[in-house]
């Protein structure tokens, strides 16, 4: 089957579905058939053939009858291994669930995507349990990053399916998850616009959890405007009620505080060139000490990861039984260092966090956007991560440690691409806002995404 209409936005899509050009019956089976031939097998982990054709066919019949339920009628999307499938086991990228109970229904928020009129064609892959920041999964294999051009380099996790399968063409939009970074990441490594939404902001009801005081959704889609209607969608809302703002009259605040350490050239070269054309455009730019970041590292010193806390307390008698041997071994090592966090430290680490949250809001300006990039590096190769597990831990920490800020300080946050790195890889700019400031901080993206938004070579 000829791919005619794969690659593109969500906005794409829908211009031709909803003005009768493309049959959303048509568009799934170039979708499955895309996936089933594509060179790389480890993106999906199932697809959901029957469902996708059965819910693509109603929204054929809707669009001929003149009840199409909006712009997102007839798109396909893609779910990360957490969400709850009607009919289908919740595996979380491991192996030890694969006989898990099926789910009785499906997700919420699959259940709002659904009314929205969405497609779902599959599961994709994702760091076991999404306890990782680079999305490496030795059971399902490694999705590999469609960006590169030289060596294997990885995806980005936890939501490393969702990355590849829209940076790669497969589907317009995949919806993942964020505890430290699982969306904003991916989406840097692969060039996509990532939106981690504020905790709470969706129903997380039938979401497998990691750690629930940082849990968040978002999608992983090419543009902020398939971000602002998706997450409507996603809130059972008919239409968006974002606007867009005035570039002129933002304002954003550049950390000098532990997000630039280490930066690799390209990263910096590429972050800061975005800003000359933000100030070139009216944007007003200033840059200021963060303590709260030095703070907040220094607690995850003494006491540990408020993520690796939770996650233990999660999986603390998987870990102490048999199925522990059939889990990725890095992932029970990172996770087992939760045991020795004490209830005490783990009392002060949320003390501590409320402090901060407190702290840091007073720095930024009521008008005012958090900025810097979304990693301090680009993509790195896979293979040396495979083989040494000293360098994953190493690597893994620095992945992470600019996003983990944001869920640690309760931000939202929208990753865009803003140019490119070493061996031409992506790089992402990360705008942020504090928690329910989402509908400032996605109209900011729209009115800054032109501005940002650098063409990937």
């Amino acid at each position: 089957m000829t791919q005619t209409h794969l690659g593109k936005s969500i906005a794409q899509l829908s211009v031709l579905i909803q003005s009768g050009s493309l049959d959303p019956v048509t568009l799934v089976e170039e979708s499955l058939d895309a996936i089933r031939t594509h060179k790389d097998q480890a993106i999906f982990t199932r697809l959901l053939e029957e469902r996708a054709r059965e819910e693509a066919t109603a929204s054929s019949r809707r669009l001929r009858e003149g009840r199409s339920r909006g712009l997102l009628d007839g798109i396909p999307v893609a779910w990360k291994d957490l969400f709850a499938i009607r009919g289908l086991p919740t595996t979380a990228g491991s192996i030890v669930l694969a006989d898990a109970a099926p789910a009785q229904e499906d997700a919420d928020v699959v259940k709002a995507l659904k009314a929205a009129g969405m497609v779902a064609i599959g599961r994709v892959n994702m760091s076991e349990f999404a306890f990782s920041g680079l999305g490496l999964n030795p059971h399902y294999g490694t999705p590999l990053n469609p960006r590169a051009t030289d060596v294997a380099r990885i995806p980005g996790g936890s939501s490393s399916g969702s990355a590849v399968a829209v940076a790669s063409g497969l589907v317009p939009v995949s919806i993942g998850t964020d505890t430290g970074g699982s969306v904003r990441i991916p989406s840097a490594f692969n060039g996509l616009v990532g939106y981690k939404a504020s905790r709470g902001r969706y129903s997380m009801a039938g979401v497998f959890p990691l750690a629930t005081s940082l849990d968040s959704l978002g999608p992983l889609c090419r543009s902020v405007q398939d971000a602002v209607w998706v997450d409507a969608a996603m809130r059972g809302r008919a239409a968006p009620d974002i606007i867009r703002a005035n570039p002129a009259g933002l304002s954003v605040v550049v950390p000098t505080t532990v997000v630039m350490d280490d930066a690799e050239d390209g990263v910096a070269e590429a972050f800061e060139a975005t800003l000359a054309r933000l100030s070139a455009a009216g944007v007003k730019v200033r840059r200021a000490a963060f303590p709260a970041f030095d703070k907040l590292f220094q607690v995850m010193a003494e006491h540990g990861p408020l993520v690796t806390a939770e996650a233990f307390a999660l999986h603390h008698r998987r870990l102490a039984g048999p199925e522990a041997e059939a889990m990725d071994r890095r992932v029970v090592a990172r996770t087992r260092l939760g045991e020795k966090i004490t209830l005490v430290g783990y009392l002060e680490i949320l003390q501590v966090r409320e402090q901060l949250i407190k702290d840091v809001a007073g720095m930024i300006g009521p008008n005012e956007f958090i900025a810097y990039p979304t990693v301090a590096h680009v993509a790195p190769a896979l293979a040396p991560l495979e083989a040494d597990d000293e360098l994953f831990v190493k690597v893994n920490f620095k992945t992470l440690r600019n996003t983990l800020i944001g869920n640690f300080l309760d931000w939202c946050g929208v990753s865009l691409p803003c140019g490119t790195g070493s061996a031409g890889m992506p790089v992402g700019f990360l705008l942020s806002a504090p928690k329910e400031q989402d509908e400032r901080l996605l109209g900011a993206a729209l009115a800054l995404e032109d501005i940002i938004v650098a063409k990937l070579v």
